[in-house]
């Protein structure tokens, strides 16, 4: 047991206790992780949190997406170095990308091959962030999103959608009215070929190197 000195803790919360005891018996066999502690409810998962203090916190999406994004938001005013982590059965590209501009260094379905979950739990106990790549959608007609040609005000614009903000709350931001952000967005998923502003958020991840994908 002397190798758990130096290794990264877990803690998870899971509507389901066969996926926490499968999650035990993995890293059963790691050197680098360990689970620390498990709970089947979120307001066991927060009180986990205070009394272990884990490196990793894996959330159930299964217990709402609502409920877990609150969960995630209670977690970074906490603060503790806590790396939280949210895995599901139904995920998908929007879903992740709110799980993440909350406060999710990870996303990763609970079908993931185990290497996939592995990784992303490393990467996340290291600061960094990894969604998986089957949880991502490809812009429609295979385009990929360039930002070069946007004028100044569309990638303010850009900028503030990433950071998960709502169009009035642009709007307030940059001094102008609702029905023009919805001009300027239209303008730029035109110019860059990207789906909805949740896209428009991943393809910002992604350029500045925040998004860790999976190697092919």
């Amino acid at each position: 047991m002397s190798h758990l000195i130096n290794a990264k803790s877990v803690a998870i919360c899971d509507t389901e206790p066969i996926a926490i005891e499968g999650m035990r018996m993995l890293l059963n066999q790691c050197e680098d992780l360990h689970l620390a502690a498990a709970e089947t409810s979120l307001l066991g998962g927060m009180e986990i949190v205070r009394q272990h203090a884990p490196s990793i916190m894996i959330l159930d999406k299964g217990f709402g997406t609502y409920a877990v994004m609150d969960c995630l938001k209670r977690l970074r005013t906490l603060g503790g170095g806590v790396a939280p982590m949210v895995w599901g059965v139904n995920l998908n590209e929007t879903e992740a990308l709110r799980m993440m501009q909350v406060g999710a260094l990870g996303v990763v379905r609970k079908t993931a091959p185990l290497e996939a979950l592995l990784d992303c739990m490393r990467t996340v106990a290291a600061g960094n962030t990894y969604m998986e790549e089957s949880v991502l959608q490809e812009p429609q007609n295979g385009a990929r999103g360039t930002r070069s040609n946007l004028t100044s005000r569309e990638l303010q614009v850009v900028e503030l959608v990433e950071q998960g903000l709502k169009n009035r709350d642009i709007a307030a931001q940059l001094g102008i009215r609702p029905g023009t952000v919805k001009i300027h967005l239209k303008h730029i998923f035109e110019k860059t070929g990207i789906r909805g502003r949740y896209g428009l958020a991943l393809s910002g991840l992604r350029e500045k190197g925040i998004l860790t994908l999976p190697a092919a």
